[in-house]
């Protein structure tokens, strides 16, 4: 997983409440388990006209309306959302899609819990700010083209091209696992050595457990 220091980037606002999983990966893309590739089918039935309901993305049609189709917020990796975002099922995948598009964080007033969880667990960093502060971001990013946010997590704050900054709270583990580009997977090797030694101890001491090995008498 990619670390988590100091990102600056095009910021782009959604400017919607309660954005379940559903709309941001729609069900027709849950068959796959890979983490990747789904980036172009995020927010599916929003961002394209007339999408096909069986998930094609074959001469897809942009909706000009939608604005991760407006070319000022090109390459945004910053997502600006209101209340209650991600809510729905607990599907994995909304992270894995707004990851692959290339956001790295979202800012809003408040998640829904398992998804907020989930985009720790992928690389995401979801900043809850308060309601005003969110809504001054969304006046700033609509007068300014090309609005750039600086999220620095080991300051906990959110900057802005004015100098105005909001801090915002992260359990601490969370992002110490954030800083250091941990997932769950990084963690459990972090103790690789550990548990190479327990292996060998337990092939000495208990030889039936280790594959192939005959049952016990």
């Amino acid at each position: 997983m990619e670390p988590f220091v100091t990102l600056t980037a095009v910021v782009a606002p959604l400017d919607r409440a309660n954005v379940d999983t559903d709309a941001i990966i729609p069900k027709q893309f849950l068959k796959t388990i890979r983490r990747t590739g789904l980036g172009v089918s995020l927010f599916y039935d929003w961002r394209y006209k007339d999408a096909p309901s069986d998930g094609a993305t074959d001469g897809l049609v942009p909706d000009p309306s939608f604005v991760l189709n407006n070319p000022r917020y090109h390459g945004a990796r910053i997502l600006l959302a209101r209340e209650n975002f991600g809510c729905g099922s607990s599907r994995e995948h909304a992270p894995w899609a707004l990851l692959d598009y290339g956001f790295r964080a979202i800012i809003a007033p408040s998640f829904a819990d398992i998804f907020y969880n989930n985009c720790f667990k992928n690389g995401i960093l979801p900043v809850v700010l308060d309601s005003r502060q969110v809504e001054t971001l969304f006046s700033e990013v609509a007068a300014t083209p090309g609005f750039r946010l600086t999220i620095d997590l080991p300051e906990q704050k959110v900057r802005t091209p004015s100098g105005e900054s909001f801090p915002f709270s992260i359990d601490p583990v969370r992002k110490t696992h954030l800083l250091e580009g941990l997932d769950e997977i990084g963690l459990s090797l972090k103790k690789e050595a550990e548990i190479a030694a327990y292996e060998g101890k337990r092939a000495k001491t208990a030889p039936w457990t280790q594959p192939g090995a005959p049952p016990a008498a």
